[in-house]
Formats: structure tokens, sequence, C-alpha cells
């Protein structure tokens, strides 16, 4: 099915038909708030807004689609390729 494919594409994130939901650990507040300002980039340029938090050294994201009545669609997956991409320039 679509979802068991998106799962397996995004093997980090709790995945289900209403949401895709990932925490990332950084090494520090610093690395944090430059991935948040590093994906507002991208964010922007989607025009497809995450639910995220940010507590110190950690980042939450939430993503749906709110406009397909909120639920996951391919929107979500690219995007959360994307946040996967750029959290990955800060593993040691």
């Amino acid at each position: 099915t679509q979802l068991k494919s998106l799962a397996a594409r995004l093997p980090l994130w709790s995945v289900s038909q209403e949401v895709l939901i990932r925490t990332w650990h950084f090494a520090s507040f610093e690395d944090a708030m430059t991935f948040m300002q590093d994906a507002a980039v991208e964010i922007k340029r989607l025009n497809h807004h995450p639910e995220w938090t940010n507590i110190y050294d950690r980042v939450s994201c939430k993503l749906r689609t709110h406009d397909a009545g909120d639920r996951v669609t391919a929107k979500d997956a690219e995007l959360a390729a994307i946040l996967d991409w750029i959290a990955n320039r800060f593993a040691a």
C-alpha cells in the first residue's frame, strides 16, 4: 500500500494516514535553531508548513496537509525527506 511504501522511504518517521511524526536530537540548542532556520528556507519554498516545537536540543515535527483534510500527502513526504537531509548535516 501507499502507507507501507511511505514508511519504507521514511524509516525514522512515525507514519500513519493522519500524520508523520519525528523528533531530532542535536548536539546543542544552537544546532537545533540552525536546523530550524535552514529548514525554513525549504518550508517557504514548498509553501508547506510543519507543526513543530523546540525544547533545547530537540526539534519535534508533525506533518500533515490541512488542505487535504488533515491527512498525509505527497507534500508531507517531500518535506519529511528534505528535513531529514538538512538534519543529517548536523550528524557527528
